[in-house]
């Protein structure tokens, strides 16, 4: 990927030439992760993209007419097919067309273009879009179905059903492994898994290999270059640490184990796909570590004592917010010096 790089030994400023070919890129990098998606719960997650992708094709186009730029040129980055599709794959399988549209329109309006557009945003767009929908929706935004083989999901036309006739889709949902979690008060881990059917190996049914797929993506995606290690690895690094130091194996009192917590909900997702984000994260190296290492953090202390299961949206959108604190402290001295000359 070409691009104009200045460096110092804890600082990288990066200017792309080609943000396209980034987009495109990451965007490869998600199949995986949707065909094991796929696998366990059916087409319902490709409805979501289909839907998603053309409604986000379709408030960009708007914005850049209003803005008088070229549509079609706005759209060749791929940028909006990526936002698009990692809130899609973030929301439940078999979600409502209307709430597809409006966390799209949230992505797109108030994550993207109110900041003047994707290099400019201060806080990742999707997860922007994704808290508005949990705080806004809670009961379609935790209705997951049940995992199952490819062969038992609900078929195409069920998923069409359920996209654009949800009155008529008749599922079965599930509580996700966090909110599991979250509310038992009185069974061990063990009891606890023999419980409930959708909890998996280590987290949940399905969810677990997801993660893991996402996560071998993610590992490749550094080995390309699009970003560097600090961030994603600080952020899992601090998550296990936290987790372990407060589970005591097992009891009804257990917070989870440090593999529940990595391999449950969206943490694999986010931490190579979303707060690797250029724009909404800190640019030097010991900036990343923070900021990582804070996310992992937060994200525990929300599951733990929050309303919400899952604090990854959250996390993310309070360190975006940081952010800039962020790199004005570890700036090196030589751009200090600079600066005040």
């Amino acid at each position: 990927m070409d691009k104009t790089v200045i460096k110092s030994p804890s600082y990288v400023f990066s200017t792309d030439l080609k943000a396209e070919s980034h987009a495109r890129v990451v965007l490869i990098a998600t199949i995986p992760g949707i065909a094991v998606s796929i696998f366990f719960f059916g087409p319902g997650i490709l409805i979501n993209l289909i839907w998603g992708s053309l409604s986000a094709i379709l408030f960009e186009a708007t914005v850049l007419k209003f803005r008088n730029s070229e549509p079609v040129a706005g759209l060749k980055d791929f940028g909006t097919l990526l936002t698009a599709t990692l809130l899609c794959i973030s929301i439940p399988p078999y979600s409502p067309w209307w709430l597809i549209t409006i966390g799209v329109f949230t992505c797109i309006i108030f994550g993207k273009y109110i900041y003047g557009g994707a290099r400019r945003a201060i806080f990742n767009p999707v997860m922007i879009s994704y808290a508005a929908l949990l705080i806004s929706f809670p009961t379609q935004m935790t209705s997951w179905q049940l995992p199952h083989n490819f062969s038992e999901t609900p078929t195409f036309f069920m998923a069409l059903k359920a996209c654009f006739a949800p009155e008529y889709f008749d599922a079965k949902t599930m509580a996700t492994p966090l909110d599991i979690l979250r509310h038992n008060k009185a069974l061990t881990m063990n009891e606890l898994w023999t419980a409930y059917s959708q909890l998996g190996y280590w987290s949940g049914k399905g969810i677990e290999w997801i993660s893991m797929t996402f996560l071998a993506s993610g590992i490749w995606l550094i080995r390309k270059g699009l970003f560097t290690w600090h961030v994603p690895f600080s952020m899992l690094l601090s998550l296990a640490l936290v987790s372990m130091l407060f589970y005591d194996y097992g009891s009804s009192t257990s917070g989870g184990s440090p593999l529940f917590h990595i391999l449950s909900g969206g943490t694999i997702l986010a931490a190579f796909f979303i707060i690797t984000q250029p724009s909404s994260s800190p640019r030097s190296k010991i900036g990343k570590l923070i900021f990582g290492f804070s996310i992992g953090i937060l994200i525990y202390v929300i599951r733990w004592q929050g309303t919400y299961p899952d604090g990854v949206a959250f996390s993310v959108l309070l360190m975006n917010f940081a952010t800039p604190l962020i790199d004005h402290l570890t700036r090196p001295k030589y751009l200090i010096n600079k600066d005040t000359a």
